[in-house]
């Protein structure tokens, strides 16, 4: 069975507003192997346990002069050793690499994505590779079978387009507040922007947009996952403007459970 394997992407030259993401790597690390907390995720499995969890370290971007392609070496080399990859950005943009690297390991993937922003743009500011596109990238290029996005409560009359072009499911705040729930069967990805989640939890982004989903929220449909789970990214948090942490903790917490969610595979 494939090893859940932590990947750093620090990587933020995508950023549209405010950079920091390429900074989230190590912290993450950081608030994941801090001795406040400990290796045991709420289904009692140790992380730190061997054989449970790897990580490959992180992408060394001054060696490249293309980051998407030095990106998708890195997920065809983790999955070549036998690894799914747990990849922590870094801005969005990151995840279109991350799934041409893992589609053809995949005949069918669902990406389930968590976020407040559908970054269905087809181009931003002039950059059709800015992290507010990834998931038009990915649509228009058949890299998945479906998208079911959740939390999503900033949609524009554009990116509504896009998303009816490329047959997105759209559970936005106002229906989950209604008791819409994502339902997916494998193979499934999961893509976490932390912006997703209410700054009230995790403050910590580039681009804070209040009225979102709790970290609790976000934990069960992590956990609804095992099974299915192939691979995950959890991307935007920006430590530079969380001195407190808490969303590198946040963070933490998201990749333990992604961790155990892979091991029920």
């Amino acid at each position: 069975m494939p090893v859940p394997t932590l990947l750093g992407l620090p990587y933020d030259a995508a950023s549209s507003f405010v950079r920091g993401a390429a900074h989230a790597p190590g912290k993450v690390r950081e608030a994941l192997h801090s001795l406040a907390g400990n290796s045991w995720t709420e289904a009692l499995i140790d992380i730190s346990a061997a054989g449970v969890m790897r990580d490959a370290g992180d992408v060394d971007f001054w060696r490249s002069d293309d980051a998407h392609h030095a990106i998708e070496q890195a997920i065809e080399h983790l999955i070549a050793g036998g690894g799914s990859p747990v990849s922590l950005g870094g801005d969005h943009s990151v995840t279109y690499p991350i799934i041409k690297a893992m589609r053809p390991h995949h005949e069918r993937l669902t990406i389930l994505q968590i976020d407040a922003h559908p970054d269905l743009y087809d181009e931003f500011d002039g950059n059709r590779f800015s992290h507010a596109c990834p998931f038009a990238r990915i649509m228009e290029s058949g890299l998945a079978d479906r998208l079911v996005q959740v939390g999503i409560r900033t949609m524009t009359d554009h990116q509504r387009s896009q998303a009816e072009r490329f047959g997105v499911e759209v559970i936005d705040m106002r229906a989950w507040e209604a008791g819409a729930r994502p339902s997916a069967q494998g193979p499934l990805y999961i893509s976490i922007d932390l912006d997703g989640i209410d700054p009230a939890f995790a403050p910590g982004v580039s681009h804070p947009e209040p009225g979102g989903l709790s970290v609790r929220d976000v934990i069960a449909i992590i956990q609804g996952a095992h099974g299915s789970l192939v691979g995950a990214d959890v991307v935007e948090c920006n430590p530079d403007v969380d001195p407190t942490g808490l969303t590198s903790r946040v963070a933490a917490k998201l990749v333990k459970e992604i961790v155990a969610s892979m091991q029920s595979v």
